[in-house]
């Protein structure tokens, strides 16, 4: 009895360094090999601002290449830039979630460990930093990684599949935890003026004039679990007031994603606009709209929906709605980007919460 209860705590502590990892650093240096090619990547890092920086060698007659990206980590945003190109290409936009954090790496081993999918099986040195080898099957898969205990930094890992090939997912060749200088995080003066777009929040907020967070896009799903009624009401983009124009309407509550065969729509469109609609469960329900509102009594978890407001020159569509309840009768806007030009389009809001959300007196 006495020998497994050695091994177990041998194996305790050897778990024990990862398992309890320090906090990552926020400042450091480290390159990884990225690909068989022989790109690389490189990560300054200095609080919450990161550059990237990506190598690629010259091959088969194609120059060698660097590419950049600057991260500001507090602000979710990023710029990138070709500095080679003339004039130098610059980008901008925003993200969130994994931004390519070489440490994120230990914190998903640490649920693996934990459950004892992988276990210490030797120490290796790796491009010259002392490791600790790890070994095991996870979520089917066979793992192998070496990992600078001291750092909580995965060197290396490889996987692969059950008589598989094994892939390299992780390959850091060079490691320092100075700080970068300040110097590296500006931006060229090129890509000074260039802003990222708008993020769906913002596009929200601008459209409606309102709290974004009292919104809902009707085009993402799941749709809710619970039943309801929904309210349409067709608006004009930042002023949020009635279209007082005529409208058509036309739903298909038949609609199934999980059928392979698609329903087949077409639309015919009059001189003015005016639509006519067929196939599939798709019909007009213009006639049920009434004071500039359509009322949807218990629609399906998703359903087909559309409306036209008759454009020469410009048919009808529809698309996929889910349905989201936040009150026994929820409010459903169109908000059309530009009244004058309808074909411009508009989105889909669901108003869960506000002045908007409830029903106006008719």
């Amino acid at each position: 009895m006495s020998t497994p209860r050695i091994i177990a705590c041998l194996c305790a502590l050897a778990c024990a360094p990862l398992l309890n990892a320090q906090t990552p650093p926020t400042a450091y240096i480290i390159t990884q090999s990225v690909s068989s090619t022989g790109s690389t990547s490189t990560i300054y890092r200095s609080g919450s601002k990161v550059l990237m920086e990506v190598k690629q060698p010259a091959q088969s007659g194609t120059p060698a290449s660097r590419s950049f990206s600057l991260y500001d980590l507090k602000a979710g945003t990023t710029d990138s830039w070709d500095p080679d190109a003339h004039p130098i290409s610059c980008g901008a936009g925003t993200f969130s979630g994994d931004w390519g954090d070489p440490f994120a790496s230990t914190a998903d081993l640490n649920s693996s460990v934990a459950k004892g999918d992988i276990k210490p099986a030797g120490a290796e040195t790796i491009n010259g930093i002392a490791t600790q080898v790890f070994t095991g099957t996870t979520q089917g898969a066979n793992v192998k990684a070496w990992i600078d205990m001291k750092d909580s930094l995965v060197i290396r890992m490889e996987l692969s599949a059950a008589g598989g090939a094994s892939m390299t997912l992780v390959n850091i060749t060079k490691v320092s935890f100075a700080t970068p200088p300040a110097s590296l995080f500006l931006l060229p003066a090129a890509c000074a003026g260039i802003k990222p777009p708008p993020t769906p929040a913002e596009l929200i907020a601008a459209e409606t004039g309102d709290d974004a967070a009292n919104w809902v896009n009707a085009i993402y799903g799941p749709g809710s679990a619970n039943s309801c009624s929904i309210l349409v009401r067709v608006v004009a983009a930042k002023t949020m007031a009635p279209i007082n124009r005529h409208y058509q309407a036309a739903i298909d509550t038949t609609y199934d994603q999980n059928n392979p065969t698609a329903p087949h729509y077409e639309f015919g469109v009059g001189n003015d606009g005016t639509s006519t609609y067929a196939g599939g469960g798709l019909h007009e329900i213009t006639n049920e709209i009434h004071n500039g509102m359509l009322r949807i009594d218990n629609p399906p978890a998703y359903f087909m929906f559309g409306v036209n407001i008759p454009t020469p020159n410009h048919g009808a569509d529809v698309g996929l709605i889910y349905r989201q309840c936040f009150a026994p009768v929820t409010m459903l806007y169109y908000v059309v980007k530009d009244p004058a030009n309808p074909g411009d389009g508009g989105d889909w809001l669901y108003a869960k919460s506000g002045k908007y959300a409830a029903p106006p007196t008719q």
